[in-house]
């Protein structure tokens, strides 16, 4: 069984940063391809980063590229966000998915995702 635990959210001001997890199990985590992607208040799905199997190719939406950076440590099955110059509207739950289940229409997280809150 598939399972995702993400960890690392909390309150920010802007400017600051957080560094999100994500712990996998369940699957071949250093087969697949891996994203990240974000559900803000009153708002939908939005995708936010994507990384190969292999860590090579790696894409943003254009609302944080230069500001995260995203990682993967394939000894440790464990995927990452670093996230700095947070902005009001980076406050969103947090999802990992693997990036063949985040593409598919009507995708829905079922993992908990964790909470990032940037406010002043």
């Amino acid at each position: 069984e598939v399972q995702l635990v993400e960890s690392g959210g909390g309150l920010v001001q802007p400017g600051g940063s957080l560094r999100l997890s994500c712990a996998t199990s369940g699957f071949a985590f250093s087969s697949v391809g891996m994203s990240w992607v974000r559900r803000a208040p009153g708002k939908g799905l939005e995708w936010v980063s994507t990384i190969s199997a292999g860590g090579t190719i790696i894409r943003y939406a254009d609302s944080v590229k230069g500001r995260f950076t995203i990682s993967r440590d394939n000894a440790k099955n464990t995927l990452c966000l670093q996230m700095n110059s947070l902005k009001l509207e980076d406050s969103a739950v947090y999802y990992c998915a693997l990036s063949g289940q985040a593409q598919a229409p009507g995708f829905q997280p079922r993992s908990q995702g964790t909470q990032v809150t940037v406010s002043s």
